[in-house]
């Protein structure tokens, strides 16, 4: 009888191929990035699970069947002094902490600056 490998064990690995199989490219987010996004479209790429899929890993409110590896997503604007401080700690997360298991969505070209743009516009406004 076999068994399936606890999904923290799974997600850990899936960061770690992606982390160190994408060359990164920009390890700091770009001063002229622009941060003004669409709520909405950031909505859906934060929940598309092939795209920025978010909720593998956190609770939205609204989304289906979220994570619980990563803090609840909500008040974001009390937890972050700007925008800017939300966009970097999603750009690259391994800088604040280099044993995180979220993925550098920036730093590894995940996202392109528009879907960057938008995801951060929606959990900004969370």
């Amino acid at each position: 009888m076999s068994s399936s490998p606890h999904p923290r064990l799974v997600l850990t690995a899936l960061s770690l191929t992606l982390a160190l199989g994408t060359a990164p490219t920009r390890a700091e987010m770009p001063s002229d990035l622009t941060l003004e996004g669409d709520i909405e479209a950031g909505r859906i790429v934060a929940t598309t699970r092939a795209k920025g899929n978010c909720v593998a890993c956190h609770v939205i409110a609204g989304a289906e069947s979220p994570g619980a590896i990563g803090p609840i997503l909500i008040a974001m604007q009390t937890r972050y002094p700007s925008k800017r401080a939300l966009a970097e700690q999603i750009w690259n997360p391994t800088a604040q902490n280099p044993e995180v298991v979220m993925p550098p969505f920036g730093k590894h070209e995940i996202l392109t600056e528009r879907e960057f743009a938008d995801v951060v516009e929606f959990i900004w406004s969370l």
